[in-house]
C-alpha cells in the first residue's frame, strides 16, 4: 500500500508544471473547440487495468479515469467521446488535437511536462516489480538488479526512463505494442517486469501465476495527472477546477474506492 508521506513529490512536480508546457497555442483554443463542438474528446490507453481498461470480452470501459472522463463531461454539460491512445502517441495525440485531455494516469514526467500542460495531480503510485510465483531467477526486490536478469517495461512509461538511468546490472528490454509484459514474462523473454500500483494490483487479483513485489523503500514515486496540449490557461484552469470539486465533493475518493486505489490518491 502506498504511504501518504511522499505527498511532496506532488507539490514539486505541480511547481514545476506551473513553468513548462507553455507552448504557443492560441489561449483559450481548446477551451473554445471544446464549448463550441458541445463534446470532449479524452484519450485513455485501453489495456490500464483499473484506470482506463477495454475489457476484451464485452468491449465495455472500466477504470478510474473511465469514471472521472464521465464525471467531467458531465460538469462540463459535454458529449463524451474515448479516443484511443498510449503513452508512446501521448504527446503526439494531444498535439495533433486527436483529443482535448488525456486521462489514463499520466505520470508527471519532467520530459512530459516540457511538451504538455498538467493538471493538478489527483494520484502517485511508485513502481512495482511483478514476476511469477514459481520464478528461480526474482523472488524479491533486491534479485531484480543482477548480472543475467532481463527486466521488462512497457515502451513510453515513465519505468523506463526510470529503470535505464537506475539499472547497473541488469539487462533492459523495452516491451512494444502489441506486445506486452505479460507475454514476455510468461514466455520468458524477460524474468521480471516493472510496473504501477494499479496495474499491478489488478494482475495479481485477475492471475493465479503473477507475484508482486513491492520495493522496500520509496524508489521513484510520481504523481499522475490529466494531461491536454500547452498554451490554454484557461483549460487548464477549467482541469483544475474539476478535480478540486472531486476532491471535495467526495467523487474522487468514491472512484478510488471502486477500483481498490484509494491507497494512492492525493488529497
Amino acid at each position: 500500500m502506498m504511504s501518504r508521506k511522499n505527498r511532496p513529490w506532488a507539490v514539486v512536480w505541480l511547481l514545476l508544471a506551473s513553468l513548462c508546457g507553455l507552448g504557443s497555442a492560441v489561449a483559450g483554443e481548446v477551451q473554445d473547440r471544446v464549448q463550441a463542438r458541445g463534446e470532449i474528446k479524452v484519450c485513455i490507453w485501453p489495456d490500464y487495468q483499473r484506470i482506463s481498461f477495454r475489457d476484451p470480452r464485452t468491449g465495455q470501459l472500466g477504470g478510474l479515469d473511465i469514471d472521472l472522463a464521465t464525471a467531467l463531461a458531465s460538469d462540463l454539460r459535454l458529449k463524451l467521446q474515448f479516443v484511443d491512445s498510449s503513452f508512446v502517441t501521448l504527446v503526439q495525440d494531444l498535439h495533433a488535437d486527436r483529443c482535448d485531455v488525456a486521462m489514463f494516469g499520466i505520470a508527471m514526467l519532467p520530459q512530459r511536462m516540457e511538451r504538455l500542460q498538467f493538471s493538478t495531480p489527483y494520484l502517485q503510485s511508485d513502481i512495482y516489480a511483478v514476476t511469477t510465483r514459481t520464478s528461480r531467477i526474482v523472488r524479491q526486490w533486491s534479485d531484480i538488479d543482477q548480472p543475467g536478469v532481463l527486466v521488462g517495461v512497457q515502451a513510453g512509461t515513465f519505468m523506463e526512463h526510470a529503470l535505464r538511468l537506475s539499472l547497473r546490472r541488469a539487462g533492459l528490454v523495452s516491451i512494444q505494442l502489441p506486445q506486452t509484459r505479460e507475454r514476455e514474462l510468461i514466455a520468458g523473454r524477460v524474468d521480471v517486469f516493472m510496473t504501477d500500483y494499479p496495474y499491478g494490483r489488478a494482475l495479481i487479483e485477475n492471475t493465479e501465476w503473477a507475484a508482486l513485489l513491492p520495493p522496500p523503500a520509496p524508489f521513484h514515486v510520481l504523481p499522475y495527472a490529466h494531461a491536454s496540449k500547452p498554451g490554454d490557461a484557461e483549460w487548464r484552469t477549467t482541469l483544475n477546477a474539476f478535480v478540486a470539486r472531486i476532491r471535495q465533493d467526495g467523487r474522487l475518493d468514491t472512484a478510488a474506492r471502486r477500483h481498490g486505489l484509494e491507497s494512492i490518491v492525493l488529497h
